[in-house]
């Protein structure tokens, strides 16, 4: 039995998850390398792997997480009259998410109601 065979089972789990990468058999050895997108998909497929008993002399595995690409950042310049309530209804649509921006920015306020013109401050997506 070919080992792409023996390790259909992770293989498919691996396709489930839209692993990016391959499995591949060569020199006695199935090499298979990835990329997924978190820590339990990886785990997943390594439980997968592991249900073989032997798997430690066939497989020479390197699955990496890669984290999607943060939310794009956006940004607000603070001008005279603004308050976070004024801010976050036009940019967020309601009011009282004021406190979301307000956390987003606690590096720079201590105070939701304590802003100044010029201060940029981040908007949350």
């Amino acid at each position: 039995m070919d080992l792409r065979t023996k390790y259909d089972q992770a293989i498919q789990v691996a396709k489930s998850l839209h692993m990016e990468g391959s499995a591949q058999e060569k020199e006695g050895k199935l090499y298979f390398i990835g990329t997924v997108k978190s820590e339990d998909e990886k785990n997943r497929i390594w439980n997968a792997l592991k249900t073989v008993g032997d798997w430690k002399t066939d497989i020479v595995a390197d699955i990496k997480v890669v984290a999607p690409p943060p939310a794009p950042s956006k940004t607000y310049t603070v001008q005279p009259g603004d308050t976070l309530s004024k801010i976050a209804k036009a940019n967020l649509g309601n009011a009282s998410d004021y406190v979301k921006i307000f956390e987003a920015n606690r590096d720079q306020l201590s105070d939701p109601d304590k802003i100044k013109p010029g201060q940029i401050l981040r908007i949350p997506q």
